[in-house]
């Protein structure tokens, strides 16, 4: 991470019930697992997200959803860095990944959207794409037409069974980016495949 007075950590996902608990949320899954570890909260409204503002591994850190549905999440995450002048080598999106088996994670950096329109939302957005990503494998359903079925679905019981470890296994490589860099924490969460 560079030298940004701030960090940002933001989950990506979809505003409201309805899509609380299905696939393409586990974003904001991830960073409500990282306020609750701080002993958070993310109650405040700010730049059309929610969020709080945390110390973790000696880093002031946002922790934000943003609250503009997926495929216009940039604009948030952007209003927040240019206001508080955090550098985009400083942020890490979290969001589900489709081309990794449910569970896995991978940890990115300067990589293209790959598909995703939260992240191509962000690419836009900053106009380029040094970010550090956190990808959270959702699976993919085997059909080009069943992939808005499938992202916007809720979890299946098998999922269910491993959402717990894999939300936590998540925010630690996040938390490991913050602590130890992203090459330290590349080599640590992607090694496992």
């Amino acid at each position: 991470m560079a030298d940004s007075k701030f960090k940002i950590i933001a989950g990506l996902g979809n505003p409201g019930k309805n899509y609380a608990r299905t696939r393409h949320n586990i974003g904001f899954l991830v960073v409500e697992a990282l306020a609750s570890k701080s002993s958070l909260t993310i109650d405040k409204s700010r730049f059309d997200s929610k969020y709080v503002k945390a110390r973790i591994k000696g880093n002031e850190v946002f922790l934000i959803k943003p609250l503009t549905y997926m495929n216009k999440s940039g604009f948030p995450i952007h209003k927040f860095a240019s206001y508080y002048k955090v550098g985009m080598e400083d942020i890490i999106i979290v969001h589900d990944d489709m081309d990794l088996s449910f569970g896995k994670i991978k940890i990115v950096k300067s990589r293209g959207h790959g598909g995703h329109n939260g992240v191509r939302s962000i690419i836009n957005a900053f106009g380029r794409k040094d970010c550090v990503r956190v990808r959270v494998g959702v699976g993919h359903p085997g059909s080009e037409k069943d992939v808005t079925k499938h992202v916007l679905g809720s979890f299946s019981p098998d999922e269910i069974k491993i959402l717990g470890p894999c939300i936590d296994t998540a925010s630690d490589a996040c938390l490991s980016v913050l602590e130890n860099g992203v090459s330290f924490a590349m080599n640590l969460f992607n090694i496992k495949y």
